[in-house]
């Protein structure tokens, strides 16, 4: 053999031993990409699933809220009647402080004194005519 023919047989099988190796590595990455596929499959079906519940989820969000806000129009004109209640009874209280100003007498001196003890005999009286009644 010849130096040429040397050089050939060892490029010869250089070349061999490339593709075995090119040949393995890619039967290795057709078996990875495999995986990665069946993986992806598997992600996509799971994202799927996940967005129809969110989706759902939404949906019933969405109408959860549109039943508090019928409810809550519903419920608005009690807590009116109760703010209404309140200022009714605040003027009641300004009423009956005047009247107790009048009748204790801080406006005129005697006037509200004899008024005030008038209403008390008036009271006193009714009761003892009562008791007396009654027993």
């Amino acid at each position: 053999m010849t130096g040429g023919q040397v050089a050939g047989l060892i490029a010869a099988v250089a070349f061999l031993i490339l593709v075995i190796f090119i040949g393995i590595f890619l039967m290795r990455m057709t078996k990875t990409l495999g995986e990665v596929n069946k993986s992806v499959k598997t992600l996509t079906g799971d994202v799927d699933v996940l967005s129809h519940q969110a989706e759902n989820l939404m949906a019933n969000a969405n109408e959860l809220l549109e039943d508090v806000g019928e409810k809550s129009v519903k419920v608005d004109p009690v807590f009116q009647a109760a703010g209404d209640l309140g200022q009714s009874v605040s003027d009641l209280n300004e009423a009956t402080r005047k009247l107790t100003d009048r009748v204790s007498g801080s406006h005129k001196g005697n006037r509200g004194n004899s008024l005030l003890t008038k209403i008390g005999a008036t009271a006193f009286g009714l009761y003892l005519n009562r008791h007396k009644k009654q027993n």
